[in-house]
């Protein structure tokens, strides 16, 4: 039971700022892989909240969050959650967890506040097994069936409940080798002698051999609760399992099954949890356009929501605005939600076209405003539709899934992704010089887009380069943006637009990609903001990361032979462009500044192929 003294001990330990006083948004019911997981997408947001477990055994690091131990009664959640202005509650328990799921789902029905339940990733039932609604149900199926050697990997708990077997048949039980394992199971009145302990590492398959059971049983215990390997082990020995299905949830929950998802909801629920809102890439758009467009086309059920499988096995649900029929198709619209990041394509119309075709085999195809490939080293054929390999692969998996379930395995089907507007939105891209014409990329390689994401922008440097590299570009220069672009273009005019890249902050990322690509020659275009950053060895410029350091820059002005005068007039100076006032253009100290850069650079790529790097310092007047 969670008491105050629970909550003054937990207090004593905390700094100000987490104490009971202030308002708190969240409280987290964990005590699960998933438990510790939500914790970790919690702390992204940088805010507090309450982090609740039945007892001490969870090992977990709550940055922002404040632990909590000792079960909770619905009274008690209704009073906490009252008492401390929770608005939000988050279900990590597991699966099993019945009563608590219960407790959670009225307690929240009373309050008037959301539940939002993490979920565990399940298999699809396999019909080879014996899955039974019940523990009492299991019983009946072994005693019919005549099992008289069972493994039981089902936990401590299960015990009790299946003592209406193990009293009269040779049973064993693997269970964690804890004291209060051992305890529990004695106090159900099991043989100590049948208890198995849970050993890391071990195959189950070996514990199969060893024991030879007749049968065993398992609860649906989804990815996290090696399910599958269980599963795969007794099928490999041809021994038969039972599986207690999971029960169901109580109305009204949302369900997420990963981080990704459990972020979304979250930032729609209680809007200012996270500073920033995380969204979808055009990929997940159009694969759920897509697949919603596939299942109203064989259904004729027009659908609302549609959940989809991202890269990593995460499932999550995305609107759809709007079903159409076209003759023999169907075109369901998707408006693309990438939360808080600066994308061009935010808040615009995703759309897929999805026809039967008497070929077999998955076809896509440019709709409106979506490009075409036309200069390799993206990954896909010249001619081809820019739709990228990962949302591909996404596209195909659901679409195949859809007509497994309905039996049509080998169907043909054509998926057209279009973007109304995207071909204007294209010239506000990277595109043009990618060599896409005529619209937009469907791109995405998580299906999630985290606000100013650094992964996407790197992403895309590194198909610039690649892009480069297949039209036999050995020298590549790399800059900042645009305006110092254009200075560099001057001083190279034999060479092609597609080898000047833009590193934006991502120095030693970008340098790293030119290396593993086998790039030559390198010349880099910096500025003296950039640079003196740089010289310090931050590969990574952003404001966000690192500021500029006097300290450092009077350190390099005293070794360029800089007087007092000249560091006292750095000392104060609150941008690095006033250097340029300082001192000529020929003083050693930029000379000695690029010297330094040079030095850092050489230092991020250190694998056998040989790369030349050349530094050029831009100043602001030649902008």
């Amino acid at each position: 039971m969670l008491t105050d003294e629970n909550v003054e001990k937990e207090n004593e330990t905390l700094p100000p700022s987490l104490c009971f006083k202030k308002v708190k948004m969240i409280l987290v019911f964990g005590g699960t892989t998933e438990g510790r997981a939500a914790v970790e997408t919690l702390d992204e947001a940088g805010q507090t909240y309450y982090y609740s477990t039945r007892g001490n055994g969870q090992q977990v690091e709550c940055i922002h969050g404040i632990r909590l131990v000792g079960a909770m009664e619905v009274k008690e959640m209704i009073d906490f959650c009252r008492e401390h202005g929770i608005q939000l509650l988050v279900d990590a328990a597991h699966p099993f967890a019945e009563q608590l799921h219960k407790n959670i789902g009225q307690a929240a029905e009373e309050l008037n506040i959301p539940v939002v339940r993490y979920e565990r990733i399940y298999p699809p039932r396999d019909p080879d097994l014996i899955w039974c609604d019940s523990y009492a149900e299991a019983c009946v199926w072994l005693k019919n069936q005549g099992i008289r050697n069972l493994l039981a990997l089902s936990g401590v708990q299960t015990i009790p409940k299946l003592k209406a077997y193990w009293l009269e048949n040779p049973c064993w039980f693997r269970v964690l080798d804890r004291p209060e394992s051992r305890q529990l199971a004695l106090k159900y009145g099991f043989p100590a002698g049948k208890l198995i302990f849970w050993e890391e590492g071990k195959e189950e398959r070996e514990l199969l051999l060893q024991l030879r059971p007749d049968a065993i049983l398992t609860k649906e215990s989804g990815r996290s609760g090696y399910f599958r390997e269980k599963v795969e082990a007794a099928r490999k020995s041809g021994i038969p399992v039972v599986v207690i299905k999971r029960p169901a949830l109580p109305e009204g929950f949302y369900v997420v099954t990963g981080n990704n998802g459990l972020r979304h909801r979250i930032e729609r629920l209680l809007p200012g949890f996270y500073p920033l809102h995380s969204g979808f890439t055009t990929g997940s758009c159009a694969c759920a356009a897509a697949k919603a467009a596939l299942s109203t086309l064989l259904t004729g059920e027009v659908l609302n929501q549609v959940m989809i499988t991202l890269p990593d096995g995460e499932e999550v649900e995305l609107p759809v605005s709007r079903t159409e029929k076209d003759g023999q198709s169907i075109i369901c619209t998707v408006v693309k939600d990438a939360g808080d990041d600066p994308d061009v394509t935010n808040k615009r119309e995703i759309c897929a076209k999805v026809m039967l075709s008497k070929e077999t085999g998955i076809r896509f195809a440019a709709g409106k405003g979506v490009g075409i490939v036309t200069l390799p080293g993206l990954g896909l054929e010249i001619g081809e539709p820019a739709i990228n390999p990962t949302p591909r692969k996404m596209m195909a998996a659901e679409t195949e899934k859809i007509l497994e379930a309905h039996r049509i395995p080998k169907q043909g089907v054509v998926i057209e992704i279009s973007v109304p507007d995207g071909e204007e939105l294209a010239l506000k891209t990277f595109n043009p010089k990618l060599g896409i014409v005529g619209g937009i990329s469907i791109i995405g390689t998580s299906g999630v887009v985290r606000p100013f994401s650094s992964e996407a922008f790197v992403a895309t440097i590194r198909k610039e380069i690649q892009v480069a590299k297949a039209l036999g570009c050995r020298h590549i220069v790399i800059n900042s943006g645009a305006k110092s672009e254009r200075i560099l273009r001057e001083r190279f005019p034999e060479m092609i637009p597609q080898a000047f890249v833009h590193y934006g902050n991502y120095i030693e990322e970008t340098l790293k990609i030119i290396e593993e690509e086998g790039i030559g020659r390198v010349t880099m275009g910096i500025m003296i903001g950039k640079a003196v950053k740089l010289a310090e060895g931050h590969g990574d410029t952003h404001s966000r990361n690192v500021v500029m350091n006097r300290d450092f820059i009077i350190g390099l002005a005293k070794e360029a032979g800089c007087d007092d005068g000249i560091c006292a007039r750095i000392s104060e100076m609150t941008l690095a462009r006033e250097l340029w006032n300082m001192l000529p253009a020929d003083h050693p100290f930029f000379s000695f500044l690029l010297k330094k850069c040079e030095e850092v650079c050489y230092s991020y790529i250190k694998g056998e192929k040989k790369c030349i790097i050349e530094l050029m310092l831009i100043s602001e007047e030649s902008l």
